[in-house]
């Protein structure tokens, strides 16, 4: 008897500054292996053709929707993930906003906007229009989610 089994491998994730190992299909994605297999569920599933952004993760500090990005592609970078950005600045400007309103979105809002941060710190309100645009929020008007951004920015300038 022939049995159809799909074909895969063991990898290794630098995850949230953790080796992780994972036996995974060839088309499994990102986003499929850090809820399935480990059971990290911030990233969410939205539209799985990352035009949402719910499913953002960092990748080598890059924001990158996990859903596009295979897990096979990701061996030898690091990936963090919401449960790994503990207690940052911009977490605590969401709550301090009332940027957060049932939440879906906002850990990939909070890894996006985090990204932003620490690649331009000044940046500017047409810098921070065009990050944005990568996330979609259908509870806020978004001004509030703008707030918490220019705050961050301004408390990390005055803590400079």
């Amino acid at each position: 008897m022939i049995q159809n089994m799909q074909a895969g491998q063991l990898i290794s994730l630098a995850i949230n500054d953790q080796v992780k190992e994972a036996y995974v299909r060839n088309s499994d994605t990102l986003l499929y292996t850090l809820r399935e297999q480990f059971g990290l569920v911030g990233a969410k599933p939205g539209c799985n053709n990352g035009d949402c952004g719910s499913c953002t993760v960092l990748v080598d500090g890059i924001p990158i929707n996990s859903c596009h990005i295979l897990s096979v592609e990701a061996v030898g970078h690091k990936i963090t993930t919401i449960e790994g950005l503990t207690d940052s600045t911009i977490q605590q400007a969401f709550i301090g906003n009332w940027a957060i309103q049932c939440g879906y979105c906002t850990p990939g809002y909070i890894l996006n906007i985090y990204a932003l941060i620490q690649t331009y710190p000044d940046a500017d309100d047409a810098m921070i229009n065009e990050w944005l645009e990568s996330n979609i929020c259908r509870c806020t008007g978004y001004q509030e989610i703008k707030e918490a951004v220019k705050n961050t920015l301004i408390a990390r300038k005055i803590n400079e």
